[in-house]
């Protein structure tokens, strides 16, 4: 399992630090005209993905401060309930799917690198009736 939560964390890391440079690169009038949104709020976005997408990763390379990848992963969940909500509102039900997928991925990585999910399934073996 947790060779799976690793290859979850790298493609959802890659996905973030994509989508965060995207909106940091160009100058703030290019993106004001693409996107609903005011240039400077897509850049506080921008930099929230990018350093989401680092949270994901960093703390597990060297093992060191490993509690802060469960909290990187809720935040990007914010962070794609909005951009959920702005596609549902401006381009209809299909193309939502695809940041409510990648909510519930960051959702399971938080809820599986925290101490919540051991203590849910040790209970729940425990608890279950031996044959």
């Amino acid at each position: 399992m947790n060779y799976t939560l690793w290859e979850i964390q790298g493609l959802l890391a890659l996905l973030f630090l994509f989508a965060g440079s995207v909106k940091l690169a160009p100058p703030v009038e290019t993106i004001a005209r693409k996107m609903p949104l005011p240039g400077f709020f897509v850049r506080f976005i921008g930099v929230a993905e990018v350093l989401g997408g680092a949270g994901l990763i960093l703390p597990g390379l060297p093992r060191i401060r490993q509690g802060l990848t469960p909290p990187a992963a809720a935040g990007l969940v914010i962070v794609i309930i909005g951009a959920t909500a702005l596609t549902l509102a401006n381009t209809g039900a299909g193309p939502a799917l695809l940041p409510l997928m990648v909510s519930l991925l960051a959702g399971f990585m938080a809820w599986s690198r925290s101490g919540i999910s051991k203590r849910y399934w040790r209970e729940l073996c425990l608890s279950s009736p031996q044959s």
